[in-house]
C-alpha cells in the first residue's frame, strides 16, 4: 500500500483496511452475489468492528460457500450447526440463522424486480450519491435514506438490517460515496 497518499482516517491502522478502502469501499457494486456478499458481512458486523469482519473475510467465505444466497437458502439445521462451531467466523447463533432467511428474502426480492441490484439501486435511481464531506465527522451512521431501506428490507423479512447497516452497506457498495475531501478516492 502507499503510505504517502491520503485517505480517509478510518482506515489508517492496518494495511487489510487501506487495501479495502482503497480498492472497494464506496465503488459502485450491481452484481447480485457480490450485493449479498456485503450484506451479509454488515450483518454479522452489527455490533462489532469492520476490520474484525475484514479479518475474518476469508473464513466466511469458505464457511458461507464462496456467499452463494441460492446454496444458504438451503442450509439444513446441520449445517447450521457446523457453522456455530467454526472459529473462524462469528458465531451468534441468531445472525447465523439471519445468514438464511436473508438469503430467502434476497431471492424473493429478485423474483419480484428481477435483480436484487435493481431493488436496492432504485432507492438512489440507480446511481451513486457522492457527498461532499470535508471529515470524517461530517460522515453520519444513519440517513432518512438509510432509515427508509433499512425498514422496507424488515418488511421483506430480512433481519440485522437496522439503519446502521444499511448506511454501512451502502457506503461498501458505492450506493454513497463519503470519501472526505482531502482523500485521493475522492481526487
Amino acid at each position: 500500500m502507499d503510505k504517502e497518499l491520503t485517505r480517509c482516517g478510518w482506515c489508517n491502522s492496518s494495511e487489510l483496511y487501506q487495501k479495502y478502502h482503497d480498492e472497494e469501499w464506496g465503488v459502485p457494486v450491481y452484481e447480485d452475489t457480490k450485493l449479498f456478499e456485503f450484506l451479509l458481512l454488515e450483518t454479522f458486523q452489527a455490533g462489532l468492528s469492520w476490520i474484525t469482519i475484514l479479518n475474518k473475510r476469508e473464513n466466511f467465505r469458505a464457511a458461507f460457500d464462496a456467499f452463494d444466497y441460492k446454496k444458504i437458502a438451503n442450509y439444513s439445521e446441520d449445517k447450521i450447526q457446523d457453522l456455530l462451531q467454526d472459529a473462524g467466523i462469528i458465531r451468534n447463533q441468531l445472525k447465523v440463522r439471519s445468514a438464511v432467511s436473508n438469503a430467502i428474502a434476497f431471492m424473493k426480492v429478485q423474483d419480484e424486480f428481477g435483480s436484487f441490484s435493481k431493488y436496492i439501486w432504485g432507492f438512489t435511481d440507480g446511481k451513486p450519491i457522492v457527498n461532499n464531506r470535508k471529515s470524517l465527522s461530517e460522515v453520519q451512521a444513519t440517513t432518512p435514506l438509510s432509515d427508509a431501506i433499512s425498514k422496507d428490507l424488515k418488511k421483506r423479512g430480512f433481519k440485522f438490517v437496522g439503519s446502521t447497516v444499511v448506511y454501512a452497506h451502502m457506503q461498501a457498495t458505492g450506493m454513497v460515496d463519503d470519501h472526505v475531501a482531502d482523500c485521493w478516492k475522492r481526487n
